[in-house]
């Protein structure tokens, strides 16, 4: 019968540099869909403990402010990488709450709860060590078994030849009886290739004082480490993948889901079709609508409305009811049953209901110092190549000709027609004055 309903420390490795990533960023904040990898860790594992104590090293105040920032209740615990360096090392100053501990390494984002539960239920023994049955081992501490007893676990940089070839490896997952794990730590010597102190020695040292060691097989999709960046894209994609279905079955078409990218905060109500290609970002709220190809929505709301070919809705817009097409920019702007069919720039605006924004419309919102915003009323009809010199309002029931540009603060009445062109000027036989005879 396996450990039920007990109350559990966690400790969390987020000290390392992770000199693989080849990153000034400290390992346990690289991204994946846009949450720093520690941060999926700390979400589920605040789902079975109210005890979440995070082993911090490497760029420490960058790691506890994220972290900070996101989640509260958290305890950190500041690692003597100098002097007491390796995973036995950050566990030096740890002091549990509770009788039982969770060792999780901070690189492991794919985790969930439930499976964390499942592994808790499935212990029986003082000491409980989740491994994988890995194709590719490298990397991983290997699990030495004899007589179907754990013998040891040999990091990769200590193992023979023979050693490397096991493919049983260590997920870094472990429940163990806190009061075994503060004297086994104490005990650690750094005695190896790497003058760490490794906490997979204490395996070795429960042994020899008779104690059992449960085994218990855990997920490589749910548990794998991330060491490089390859490593970092595969996670990546499962949780995509994971992101992607839960969107599906919640009743919106995704076509092409692997060409497909969607943070996990962006949210969707009712029915809405997502072609491939597409990237939504950040807090949006996409609410009954169509997204075609290529499109990017960044921290905006959409709702029953058409965006795209290769729309780009950048931060702080609000479509409702609208049909944005092909090429089409809108930032920081409210739209409200609009049409803008087209190659156009619609930056700081607000426009109401039945108006049409023609090719090539631009409204310029930037001065060189400051932004000002552009205002277009109900029903009016914008002619295409047109600027619109910001802070501008046009009124309702207007017609802008094509190619105008529109001052700032110029004043236009309901019901007008807009137009601001230059005279033609004819300059015949001006060609061949320039070029001569000759093509150009």
């Amino acid at each position: 019968m396996g450990i039920i309903n007990i109350d559990i420390s966690v400790a969390v490795l987020s000290a390392g540099m992770g000199t693989r990533m080849k990153s000034e960023t400290p390992k346990v904040l690289h991204s994946l869909v846009g949450v720093p990898m520690v941060h999926y860790i700390v979400r589920e594992t605040k789902k079975i403990s109210n005890d979440i104590n995070i082993i911090i090293g490497h760029k420490a105040d960058e790691v506890k402010k994220s972290l900070s920032d996101e989640f509260s209740e958290l305890n950190f615990i500041t690692q003597d990488i100098v002097n007491f360096s390796g995973t036995g090392g950050a566990l030096r100053n740890f002091i549990p709450k509770y009788n039982w501990t969770l060792i999780i390494n901070g690189d492991t984002p794919l985790i969930i709860s439930d499976e964390l539960q499942n592994f808790i239920t499935s212990c029986n023994k003082n000491i409980n060590l989740g491994v994988m049955a890995l194709k590719n081992p490298k990397n991983y501490g290997r699990v030495i078994i004899n007589n179907n007893e754990v013998e040891k676990i040999v990091e990769e940089k200590d193992a023979s030849e023979s050693e490397k070839n096991i493919n049983l490896v260590n997920s870094g997952l472990y429940l163990i009886k806190s009061e075994l794990l503060t004297n086994y730590i104490k005990l650690l010597k750094n005695e190896n290739n790497q003058l760490e102190y490794y906490l997979t020695d204490i395996i070795e040292l429960a042994k020899k004082d008779g104690e059992s060691i449960a085994v218990i097989e855990v997920s490589e999709k749910s548990f794998k480490g991330i060491n490089n960046r390859i490593e970092l894209a595969d996670a990546e994609n499962i949780i995509l993948d994971r992101i992607r279905e839960k969107i599906m079955l919640n009743g919106s078409t995704i076509h092409l889901p692997n060409t497909v990218y969607i943070e996990n905060s962006v949210e969707f109500i009712g029915e809405n079709e997502i072609e491939s290609g597409v990237s939504i970002y950040g807090n949006s709220k996409i609410i009954n609508s169509h997204i075609k190809s290529g499109t990017i929505i960044e921290n905006s709301y959409i709702e029953n409305s058409t965006i795209g070919v290769m729309a780009h809705v950048r931060p702080d817009s609000k479509i409702i009811d609208s049909k944005i097409g092909n090429f089409v920019e809108v930032k920081k702007s409210k739209l409200t049953g609009v049409k803008a069919g087209h190659l156009s720039y619609l930056g700081d605006s607000e426009i109401d209901r039945d108006t049409n924004i023609g090719a090539g419309v631009i409204t310029a919102n930037y001065d060189g110092k400051d932004k000002h915003k552009t205002r277009i009323g109900k029903n009016v009809f914008i002619g295409s190549d047109t600027q619109l010199i910001a802070p501008v309002n046009i009124p309702d029931n207007v017609i802008i000709g094509a190619g105008s540009t529109i001052p700032s603060k110029t004043e236009v009445e309901t019901g007008s027609l807009v137009i601001s062109r230059g005279n033609v000027r004819i300059i015949k036989n001006f060609f061949f004055k320039f070029f001569g005879n000759s093509k150009h």
